[in-house]
C-alpha cells in the first residue's frame, strides 16, 4: 500500500479549484454576497426594532421579561439538558436577558449592513439562532443561518462592500508591504498585486 501522502498528496500543494476561487474572490460575488450580508441585517434590525421600540417591548424591556421567561418555560427544548438550563437559569434571569436579546438583534442587523465587524456579527447572528432553534423555534431560522455561514465563509467579499472592507482597504495601502496578494480579482486564480 502506498502512503497516505502518495494516495492523497500532500495538503501543502493542493490548489483550490477555480470555481471556489471565483465564489470566494470575484467582485462579482462579492455583489451577491454583500446583497445577502444587507438582507440579513435588516432582518436582524427588523426583530430588535420590534423588542426595544415595538410591540414585543412590553415582553422583552419591561415586567421582568415576560416574554422570555414564558418562551422559556413553554417552548419545546431540543434536549432535555436544554430545558433544565432554561427552567434552571434562562427563566430566573429572564429581565436581562430579554434586554440583552433585543439589543444584541438591533446590534447584529446594525453591524451586518454596515459590513462593520462582520464575522463577529455573522458569529453572533448564529449563536442567537442556536439558541432559538435548540429552545424549539423552527421558523426561519434555518434560512437565516444558512445566509450567516455564507457570510462567515465568504468574509472578505462579504465585506469588501462595507466599513470592514474600506478599513481594510486603507491597511492594505498604508501597511507598506504592497506584494500582498489583493484581496478581490479580475480573473480568478490569476490575481497579481497591483
Amino acid at each position: 500500500m502506498k502512503n497516505p501522502i502518495e494516495l492523497l498528496s500532500n495538503p501543502s500543494e493542493r490548489q483550490t479549484p477555480r470555481a471556489i476561487e471565483f465564489l470566494m474572490q470575484s467582485k462579482v460575488m462579492a455583489i451577491g454576497w454583500t446583497a445577502m450580508r444587507v438582507w440579513l441585517g435588516i432582518m436582524w434590525i427588523q426583530a430588535g426594532v420590534a423588542k426595544l421600540w415595538g410591540a414585543e417591548n412590553p415582553a422583552f424591556l419591561h415586567n421582568n421579561g415576560a416574554g422570555v421567561a414564558g418562551f422559556a418555560a413553554h417552548g419545546t427544548p431540543a434536549y432535555s439538558w436544554w430545558g433544565s438550563l432554561l427552567h434552571g437559569f434562562v427563566v430566573p434571569n429572564s429581565g436581562w436577558i430579554g434586554i440583552l436579546v433585543a439589543v444584541a438583534e438591533f446590534l447584529i442587523g446594525v453591524a451586518l449592513v454596515l459590513g462593520l465587524f462582520t464575522r463577529v456579527a455573522a458569529l453572533g447572528s448564529l449563536a442567537l439562532l442556536f439558541t432559538y432553534v435548540m429552545s424549539g423555534t423552527a421558523s426561519v431560522c434555518a434560512f437565516y443561518a444558512l445566509f450567516a455561514i455564507v457570510i462567515v465563509a465568504t468574509w472578505r467579499t462579504s465585506t469588501w462592500l462595507g466599513v470592514d472592507g474600506v478599513v481594510a482597504g486603507y491597511r492594505q495601502r498604508h501597511s507598506g508591504n504592497h506584494s500582498e496578494r489583493p484581496v478581490l480579482s479580475h480573473v480568478p486564480g490569476h490575481a497579481k498585486a497591483a
